[in-house]
Formats: structure tokens, sequence, C-alpha cells
């Protein structure tokens, strides 16, 4: 890669002291931590910066095209082929999740350290970083406003068959309920990197440079010597930054590396991923899900399988996204009767691993192998979804898959689990990790304890890729401690 870099020499030339590639909560968290420490920092943003008064102008379908990577599907080719959505603006996927702020248990944490054989970030390590974060954030635990009452029908539910629930941990600042959540929050309550941790980083003397895609790394194979960038308007440049640091996501990442000849025969080989199955719920009364905030319950009682179940935003186009695989007239059925409607997604944790090959000149190809295991789990976690929701009052289920018609009690269910074959799956999943994960090069790492690629000094991971397995819970707390974590160890 060394024989590079008299091309990137003929390029607009731009030096910087720290270059963090990516803006979301890795990224972010880098950032500020690096910021604060005297730092001067650079981040690169591929996607455009929107700012708070632009989402509330649009429409939620013109914010999903503009905020989201490829319109907000990205195909995991496979059986079945998986939809997978991340953040592409200023802010990354913060800007689009549910502001979800849940802490990693001491016991996962111990389990990470002992199979990675990477010590110091267990939950004494961590544990004081995620406070500050919190903190930071304003994280609260989320009530029900003017609205959700699927989350109250949700609890309801599990308090019957007596499962373990609890109110959602959020990042937000006086949440207004507007159900936004999804395609950009227009009140700027939730706390995303885009009004939180970046424009501190930037009082600080940091530097958002958004619409600029970094394409390749120069290297000698132990230091990052440049980095070449494109523009919006095709313009090149390149980057000579003493520090860089890696936060393009769990796809990203990987594929940089891999174009650039870091470790390419090892990262993105083994991106860990949950995956959303979403069930449409009929009750008799009212319940205007397209009220309120994303959620405010989450059932956890099955996390040891890593399985929860929550609400999720509705709106006419997400309702009828969740019923794609069915006909027109059976969408429009649904789409008439909203008010009584609510969709629930259940997070799964996969066991296997999926795979990110690039493509010239700068894609990428997602594939996964799910096995047997994987789709016992799948039908163990329907199972147990619709006997929550018929607890919690619904008349009729739609399950995640195309050929099935409405469900109306348990036995209904039960039938579905019988014929459902691992084709016949409608997945979603917005988590990837673990694609350059920290551990001994023995067991799987890519990245050393300090966030390294193996044999280099310079060049740092601070985002999903890194975390050495697959959290089982919204990962975005313990991303943005793993960064921190990261950058504090990183020297002046």
């Amino acid at each position: 890669m060394i024989r590079a870099l008299s091309r990137f020499r003929a390029l607009p030339v731009i030096d910087c002291d720290v270059l963090v590639v990516g803006s979301g909560a890795g990224g972010s968290a880098a950032a500020l931590e690096l910021a604060a420490a005297g730092r001067e920092v650079t981040v690169l943003e591929e996607g455009p910066r929107v700012e708070t008064a632009e989402l509330a102008a649009a429409s939620p379908a013109e914010n999903m095209r503009r905020l989201y990577r490829q319109g907000g599907l990205t195909p995991i080719f496979g059986t079945p082929t998986i939809a997978y959505g991340e953040g592409r603006c200023v802010g990354g996927t913060t800007v689009i999740n549910g502001g979800l702020f849940w802490e990693p248990s001491e016991a996962l944490l111990d389990r990470w350290a002992q199979a990675s054989g990477v010590d110091g970030y267990r939950a004494p390590d961590l544990g004081p970083r995620l406070k500050v974060i919190a903190h930071r954030l304003g994280v609260i635990a989320q009530q029900p406003g003017d609205g959700n009452r699927d989350s109250v029908l949700l609890s309801q539910g599990a308090d019957r068959l007596g499962w373990r629930w609890t109110h959602s941990q959020r990042a937000v600042r006086a949440c207004a309920h507007r159900n936004r959540c999804a395609t950009g929050c227009v009140t700027g309550a939730k706390q995303s990197m885009a009004v939180s941790y970046l424009p501190e980083a930037e009082s600080m003397g940091a530097r958002v440079v958004p619409g600029v895609r970094a394409l390749r790394i120069a290297h000698n194979g132990r230091e990052a010597r440049a980095v070449l960038t494109r523009d919006g308007a095709g313009r090149w440049a390149s980057y000579r930054p003493r520090t860089l640091v890696l936060a393009a996501g769990p796809l990203g990442t990987p594929a940089l590396m891999q174009r650039s000849g870091i470790h390419a025969d090892r990262a993105g080989r083994g991106l860990a991923l949950h995956v959303n199955l979403r069930t449409v719920a009929l009750f008799d009364e009212t319940v205007n899900a397209d009220r309120g905030t994303i959620f405010t319950t989450q059932v956890q009682h099955f996390t040891d399988r890593g399985m929860l179940v929550m609400p999720s935003n509705v709106t006419p186009g997400g309702l009828a996204a969740a019923l794609a695989g069915h006909g027109p007239d059976a969408v429009q059925r649904y789409v008439d009767r909203i008010g009584q409607a609510g969709v629930y997604t259940t997070q799964v944790r996969l066991e296997s691993l999926a795979r990110i090959m690039r493509v010239p000149p700068g894609g990428t190809v997602l594939r996964h192998r799910m096995g047997s295991r994987d789709h016992a789990a799948l039908r163990t976690a329907f199972r147990d979804t619709a006997r929550l929701l018929f607890a919690a009052g619904a008349k009729e289920l739609v399950p995640p898959a195309g050929f099935s018609g409405p469900l109306q009690n348990e036995a209904d269910a039960e039938r579905f689990c019988a014929r459902v074959q691992p084709c016949d799956w409608e997945l979603v999943s917005v988590h990837g990790m673990a694609s350059c994960r920290m551990g001994l090069p023995k067991r799987g790492g890519v990245c050393d304890a300090y966030g390294r690629p193996r044999g280099f000094r310079n060049l740092y991971v601070c985002d999903a890729s890194v975390l050495p397995g697959v959290t089982g819970i919204s990962p975005q707390g313990t991303i943005m401690a793993f960064a921190h974590e990261i950058a504090a160890r990183m020297p002046a």
C-alpha cells in the first residue's frame, strides 16, 4: 500500500492532528474525548448535516431518503435476505435510532474479556464512563406520554404472564412524543450526536466536515500515512493525520480496511447481528399508536437468550412496510384500522455471523448463512411474542411472513411456527457489531486492547466494529463507552 503514496501526493493535501472518519456514536465519542484532551480534531462524515428545523419541515419519507444509507435498505443476502438500516448523516445512526441507552451487564463484559483474551473493558473500567455519558445525554426512564397505549398494553400483557419488563432508558430531554424518532427527531429532544456530542466537541475546536467520503488509506503496514477522500462535488483530496480514527460503522470501517489492504483477510469476516421480527397486532380498543414516542416499554424476560420485545413507531407508511409481504387488500384493511393497530418488534440475537465483501470501485456486498439454530430461535421468539400479544389483548396478529393469513389465537400461532420455513421470514436489522473485533489473533481478533488494527501505531477503530461480540441490547451505550476508553488511552 506504500506504493500508493505517490498517487496521493498529487492531490490537494490537508494536514491534521486527529482525523475521525465517521460521526456516529463511536466517532463522536472519540472526537469529544480527544478535543477535551486538547487535540485538534477533524471529523469527516459521508452524509449531509441536517438541522432540526430541516427535519421538521420535511416528511418522514423525505427524511428517510436523506438520512439513511441507500434510502433505508441495504440487503444482507442469504436465506432469507435481511434488510439492514443505518444512518448516513452527521450524527450517524444516532439521528434515526430510538435513542435507547442500555448499560452492558457485568456478566456480558466478563464473557467478552474471557472470550477475546483482552482485559480492561469490564464493568469497573467502563462503569464510570457510562455514568458520565448517561448524564451528558440526559438519559431517563421514558414514561408514556400522549399516546403510547401500545406500550401500556404490552406491559399489561407481560404482567399477566409474570414476565419481566422495564421502561425504556432513552437519551432525551423534554420528549414531545411526536412519533418521528426513526426519521429524525423534529424537536431536538432526542440527544443524537448531532445535537449533543458534536456541538460540544466543536465548542472545543473540533471541525466537522460533512459530505466527504473516505475511500482508501495509504499506509506502510505500521502507520496510516494518508486518507484519500472525495466530496459530493467530485473533488478529491488527501488528508494526512498524525492519528487516524476509523468510526465509519460496522459495515463502513471493515470495507475501508479491506479496500486499503489492512487485515483484508479478517476485517468484515465476522459481522454479528441482531435481527427484528415485526408483528402487526389488532385490538378491539383504540390504541392510536401513531402518537407518542417510539416506545416506553421493553419486555426483557428472555434476555438470557438474546430476545427483547417492544413496540415500534406506527405511521401509515411504516404499517404498510411491516405488511409488505401481503397483498394490497390486506395492507389497506390494516391501514384503514390504524387506530386499533400496533406494530411490535421482537429483537433476536443471531448465533451465525455475516460477511462483508468489497466490490470495485467502492461498494460492498453483505452475505449471511443463518443456521438451523437461528431459525429455531426465530420460531421460539415469535411463539413467545404471540403469547405475549394475545395476553395484552390482541384479537388478531399478522406474523412477519407473507404466506400466512391473520392469526386469531395461540393455536394459530403454533400452526404458523410449524409451517414457517427459513426463506419465509421477513427480517430487518439495525444493529451490526464485531466486524473488526477486539481480541487476540488466535481468538479471531482484528484489533488489540487499544483498538488498533494489529501492527499499527496510529490507527484506531472506535465504533461498533471493535466490540468483541454481540450485545443483545441496543448497543449505543456500549459503543460510546468503548470509544471513550480507547480514545483516552491514545498518546498525546
